[in-house]
C-alpha cells in the first residue's frame, strides 16, 4: 500500500478491451478511488471520491480524459467527501450511486460524517444503480452487483471481458468490510459475497475500497471471515 495520495498504475495487457485503472489511496483512511479508462478512449469513470481527492483530478486533467460519471460504489463519508470538489473540477459530470443510498450524500448521519464531528453533505446523485444494471464505458460493458452488507447500497463494478471487478468495501485482500455500523449486517454481506462475488471466475481482479488488490480465486481459498 503506497502513501496517502500515492497514483498506482492498475497494469493491463494493451488490449484495446481491457481498462487502465489507476488507484489513488486518499485521505485518513487510506481510501482507494480509481480512474477507469480504456485505451484509444478520453472517455474515464471516477469510482469514489474520498478526502484530498485533488491528485486525481490532476490526473484526469493531465491526461485530457473526460468523466462519464463519478460512479460511487458506496455512500460512506470516506468515499464521498470528495464529490463536490470533482463536480466543481468537470461540470457536469453525473454522480451515480445505488437506490439504497438514495438519501446518504445530503444526510450526515447516515453517511457516517456526524459521528466523526464534521458533517459531510453534497448534492443528490443524478442516477440510482440497480443490481444487474448494465452500464457502458467506451463502449464496453460492465455490470452492476448489488453487494449489500457493509452498507445497503453497496455494489461492485464488474468488466467481464478483462475478468475486472471494483468492489468498494465489501471484499479485501484476506477480509472484508466492516459490518459494526448503522445498516450494516455481516450476514447480509457474507451472502452477498457469496452469492455475486465468489461465483466470479477465480482469475478475477479484485480492486477494493482499501488496500491492495486481490483475485476471487485467492480469496474463495484463504479469505478468513467468508469461506467460498
Amino acid at each position: 500500500m503506497g502513501s496517502p495520495g500515492e497514483e498506482t498504475a492498475v497494469k493491463n495487457d494493451g488490449a484495446a478491451g481491457t481498462p487502465e485503472i489507476s488507484r489513488h489511496e486518499l485521505g485518513p483512511f487510506a481510501t482507494n478511488c480509481y480512474v477507469v479508462s480504456f485505451p484509444g478512449s478520453k472517455e474515464c469513470w471516477i469510482v469514489d471520491a474520498s478526502f484530498g481527492i485533488a491528485p486525481l483530478i490532476a490526473e484526469v486533467r493531465k491526461r485530457g480524459l473526460a468523466p462519464a460519471a463519478l460512479v460511487l460504489t458506496h455512500a460512506h463519508v470516506d468515499h464521498i467527501a470528495g464529490v463536490e470538489a470533482v463536480r466543481r473540477a468537470f461540470p457536469g459530470v453525473p454522480v451515480w450511486i445505488h437506490e439504497a443510498e438514495k438519501e446518504w450524500l445530503t444526510d450526515a448521519e447516515l453517511n457516517l460524517s456526524a459521528l466523526m464531528g464534521e458533517p459531510v453533505t453534497c448534492g443528490a446523485a443524478e442516477r440510482l444503480l440497480k443490481h444487474g444494471e448494465k452500464l457502458t464505458l467506451a463502449g464496453q460493458p460492465w455490470r452492476v452487483l448489488h453487494t449489500p452488507g457493509h452498507s445497503p447500497g453497496g455494489i461492485a463494478l464488474v468488466h467481464d471481458a478483462s475478468k475486472t471487478a471494483l468492489v468498494g468495501d465489501s471484499l479485501f485482500a484476506g477480509s472484508i468490510g466492516r459490518t459494526d455500523f448503522p445498516g450494516s449486517s455481516f450476514e447480509e454481506l457474507a451472502a452477498s459475497i457469496r452469492t455475486h462475488l465468489y461465483t466470479l471466475p477465480g482469475g478475477t481482479r479484485v480492486l477494493p475500497g482499501h488496500g491492495p488488490e486481490t483475485t476471487i480465486a485467492k480469496e474463495r481459498a484463504g479469505n478468513p471471515f467468508v469461506r467460498g
